[in-house]
């Protein structure tokens, strides 16, 4: 079954603007801009906790708010859950319309990101008056 869940993980990816896929650390990444938002982690007893998974950007609030509302479902991914991002279970029965939601709501969330750092860089150019 991994196959035809990275299947539909990569279609639901893909489908947002602006997005390309990676491979990275062995496992494929999905990235709006160069910057990743999504990661998927195959089921791999060696390797985290062998369960399947994509990892979605996210903020700290948003992360313990899903995990602390469906344990089953969502968690804290390693190296880059401290960071907020969030990972969901896609080894049991999947919603993929949650799915679909939550690496949309991935995608925004480093648009939204890549949005503020341009203004807060453009936003804060001094100009020289002339005289």
């Amino acid at each position: 079954m991994p196959a035809a869940t990275l299947q539909r993980v990569r279609k639901l990816c893909l489908a947002l603007p602006e997005t390309t896929e990676v491979k990275a650390w062995g496992a494929p990444t999905f990235r709006v801009r160069g910057r990743i938002f999504a990661m998927y982690s195959a089921a791999d007893p060696s390797r985290d906790d062998g369960r399947e998974s994509v990892w979605l950007a996210n903020d700290a609030t948003n992360q313990m708010l899903m995990i602390n509302d469906k344990p089953e479902r969502f968690f804290k991914p390693p190296y880059v859950g401290p960071s907020g991002w969030v990972g969901v279970y896609l080894d049991k029965r999947v919603s993929w319309k949650l799915v679909k939601d939550v690496v949309a709501d991935a995608h925004e969330h480093i648009v939204k990101k890549m949005r503020s750092k341009r203004a807060a860089t453009t936003g804060h150019r001094t100009r020289t008056l002339k005289r």
